[in-house]
């Protein structure tokens, strides 16, 4: 392996292996020979050295190793040294070579810092002392904060004049020579060792005065920024990671009993469990993957800042932060992508009605319970408190039950009728008609006695598609009903009920007449359904 050596150049480290060197060494000997007797030939050298120090950089010498080919391309480009001799000189010859003659550019300035160098940096462009430009800004930032949110906004624009070749962009390269003058006591190119703060140009003492003022209050609110930042960073830290452990328990744990959400009246805890249901099994897992870095990456990432924040550290990861960036707007693309083609099979909806009527109705009519949902062996369940809709499934598909309800409304004639009515949604309105007409719910009439369902069940296959089954009966006047326990909480729950009263329907006007008496025997009046103790003591 090639032996390489460390050269500073323009106050930038490269490596270079010792060929390359031995050649470089010569060219840079043989120009300060031509150059260093002449008028300004020191500075000349230095702006050699750092053109030089510039072109390795663009040909990625700042991060590899600089050949043979590395210089003898940087020596077509600046020259041979038999071209620098006096008489170019004083044409002004140097030209290809020296950078610095063209147009300032606009830095921060970290010689003249007092928060961030954007002062300072305005003012070496402006070749004014940069304490009137401080000066400035507070005058505007009197004025609704124009001048604030102006620095915040080049703050957050401007880069640092961190290195010698962004120093002679930002001053020119004549006020750079005379700047670095200034800090030639305290700072040395060859070293990198920091030394005293350079002022800028030449500065009044009026304009000193000012400059320490602004010091000391620049001191100050750099403390409260501090203290401010080090607040929002343990918010962050102290949020980022209470929901991520939230988000882990919830769904990897499945603890409802510390975190509950009845107050949004559904229960989330099984929902990664449900989503089989719901969507296509085969892209269940995609699905729940995509969920979890959506909301995980940010949640890291807030705990991340808030660290910085508390430690102000400084770390390299720009690339670090874009590439995670790119992978979570790409997953929550895929995400919306993939909920967006599964929502659309629920776009349409549709209802079908089946009817059975029962032309002698009895004078007295039961309904009871057939299979009721206590008799289920259900996994999981998930309750919709203000739909009054319950849905119990068990683990691995085996079957997925939904509560059903029943109505119970005054009859036209003398007949009793049942109605069962089923909805289903689709992505068409014929798919979802077809996946309505599968529900399955049964119910049978033997005599004087209906027989119901307390939930009814999707076909083997199907995914849930917000079904439901409400049963409706029309009995006439006068016939008296007999619930079981099931029924009537069936009944009931179709409607309003508060469990500290007893409560009936009335048909008519769509409200509930509340009862004290615990009767469970009901009677058909011409205002709807009544507790038979109540209709005989209106009676009397």
């Amino acid at each position: 392996m090639d032996k390489t050596i460390k050269i500073n150049l323009g106050g930038t480290l490269f490596q270079i292996d010792e060929e390359a060197y031995k050649i470089l060494r010569r060219y840079l000997q043989d120009i300060d020979d031509r150059l260093k007797n002449t008028p300004g030939g020191a500075e000349s050298i230095e702006d050699i050295e750092s053109r030089i120090a510039e072109i390795f950089q663009s040909q990625g010498g700042a991060a590899g190793v600089i050949s043979g080919d590395n210089v003898e391309a940087m020596i077509s480009i600046i020259g041979k040294p038999e071209d620098f001799d006096t008489a170019s000189e004083s044409t002004g010859s140097r030209e290809p070579y020296s950078h610095s003659s063209g147009p300032k550019k606009l830095y921060r300035n970290p010689d003249d810092m007092i928060i961030s160098g954007v002062c300072g940096g305005l003012g070496s462009f402006l070749n004014i002392e940069a304490v009137w430009v401080r000066i400035l800004f507070i005058i505007f930032t009197c004025f609704f904060g124009i001048g604030f949110f102006v620095y915040v906004a080049l703050w957050i624009a401007l880069p640092s004049a961190q290195s010698d070749p962004q120093k002679r962009e930002m001053y020119g390269r004549d006020d750079f020579r005379s700047a670095r003058q200034k800090r030639n006591t305290g700072y040395s190119l060859a070293s990198g060792d920091p030394g005293q703060t350079a002022s800028g140009p030449a500065g009044s003492g009026v304009g000193n005065a000012f400059n320490e003022v602004f010091r000391a209050i620049g001191k100050v609110l750099f403390i409260i920024l501090r203290i401010f930042l080090i607040l929002v960073g343990i918010t962050f830290v102290l949020c980022g990671f209470f929901a991520l452990v939230s988000f882990v328990m919830v769904f990897f744990f499945h603890y409802p009993g510390y975190f509950s959400t009845h107050s949004f009246g559904v229960n989330f805890f099984y929902l990664p469990d449900f989503l089989n249901y719901i969507v296509n099994p085969v892209i269940a897992p995609w699905i729940l993957i995509l969920t979890f870095v959506v909301i995980l990456m940010p949640l890291l990432a807030l705990i991340y800042w808030g660290v910085k924040m508390i430690f102000w550290f400084r770390a390299k990861d720009g690339i670090f932060s874009l590439v995670g960036l790119v992978i979570w707007v790409v997953c929550v693309a895929a995400l919306s992508l993939l909920l967006f083609n599964e929502g659309i099979t629920y776009a349409e909806t549709a209802k079908t009605v089946s009817e059975e009527v029962i032309e002698r109705a009895p004078v007295d009519l039961y309904i009871m319970s057939d299979h009721k949902v206590a008799d289920l062996s259900y996994d999981k369940e998930i309750s919709f408190d203000e739909e009054d809709y319950n849905v119990y499934f068990i683990d691995d598909n085996k079957g997925l039950f939904i509560g059903s309800g029943l109505n119970i409304n005054n009859s036209e004639d003398k007949s009793v009728r049942v109605t069962v009515r089923k909805r289903s949604a689709g992505r068409s309105r014929s798919d979802a008609t077809r996946k309505a007409e599968g529900l399955l719910y049964n119910y049978h009439i033997a005599g004087d006695t209906l027989y119901v369902d307390e939930y009814f069940t999707i076909p083997a296959g199907t995914k849930w598609s917000f079904d439901a089954v409400r049963v409706t009966l029309y009995i006439p006047e006068g016939t008296e009903v007999h619930f079981d326990k099931t029924t009537e909480n069936m009944f009931r729950r179709q409607h309003y009920y508060n469990e500290d009263w007893n409560w009936s329907w009335d048909g008519e006007d769509k409200e509930m007449v509340r009862s004290d008496s615990g009767d469970n025997h009901w009677i058909m009046t011409e205002d709807g359904l009544r507790k038979r103790s109540e209709r005989t003591n209106t009676e009397e």
